[in-house]
């Protein structure tokens, strides 16, 4: 692993989102447009103080998986990766180089949406907002970690998107946001438990409220479970679609 091949990565893969202004916008945009729509379907305060920063953790999550994972197999089916691999450029350089360029798109991405949430709609944080972003940035870089996993095991756009019911749907019922875990039956807060977006909520939920029970221990699995998939999505890497 070279720490000048993994920047050459993320900033060729930063370049290229620059001429992608409709990505930029998704990612940039799309989460706060979903949290003043939920601020108004809400249409009561103390609802949405309950309910966004949860929000502020899932968004960023489900929609950095979607772009990571599509943009990742779109690299591989366009030869790209393939014509990279012949460089010295080691699949670890790769995915690193992809998971920066990603996570400082997440911490803009996040800080529009903490502005727009805390500052427009009202959102009371008990907590510190900068805390708060890097935990939100993290998330993303939790969903950023499982699209580059997950889009090893796809052959085509459309593949890479069915991957959102099985690997992102199920975190996102059962991480807390609809019904409180430890209310859950025995089996499903079994199940939550294993899942690291359930410990993403928690963390972001306690800054919000101005505590920091379980923070740490919460930040520390989020942490865990990125870099595992990322040593995975190392291992699984193709050069190119079957």
């Amino acid at each position: 692993m070279s720490g000048a091949r993994t920047w050459a990565t993320a900033r060729r893969v930063l370049q290229q989102l620059g001429h992608d202004r409709r990505t930029v916008a998704l990612l940039v945009l799309f989460p706060s447009v979903l949290m003043v729509l939920l601020r108004y379907v809400l249409d009561q305060p103390e609802r949405f103080d309950r309910t966004g920063p949860a929000l502020i953790g899932i968004f960023p999550f489900t929609i950095m998986f979607l772009v990571t994972s599509v943009v990742t197999l779109r690299e591989r089916r366009d030869g790209t990766l393939e014509r990279l691999m012949t460089m010295p450029l080691g699949r670890l350089d790769f995915l690193l180089g992809y998971a920066l360029a990603f996570g400082l798109t997440a911490l803009l991405q996040v800080g529009v949406v903490v502005l727009v949430t805390v500052a427009g709609l009202g959102l009371e944080v008990g907590g510190s907002v900068g805390l708060l972003v890097l935990v939100a940035a993290l998330d993303a870089l939790l969903g950023t970690a499982l699209g580059l996993f997950t889009s090893a095991f796809a052959r085509s756009e459309f593949q890479a998107v069915q991957f959102m019911p099985l690997v992102v749907m199920p975190q996102v019922f059962l991480c807390g946001l609809f019904v409180p875990r430890e209310a859950m039956t025995p089996v499903l807060e079994a199940v939550s438990n294993v899942f690291p977006l359930s410990y993403a909520v928690e963390a972001v939920a306690a800054i919000a409220a101005g505590t920091d029970q379980n923070l740490v221990r919460d930040l520390g699995i989020v942490a865990a479970a990125a870099l595992l998939a990322l040593g995975l999505g190392a291992v699984t890497l193709r050069r190119k679609t079957a």
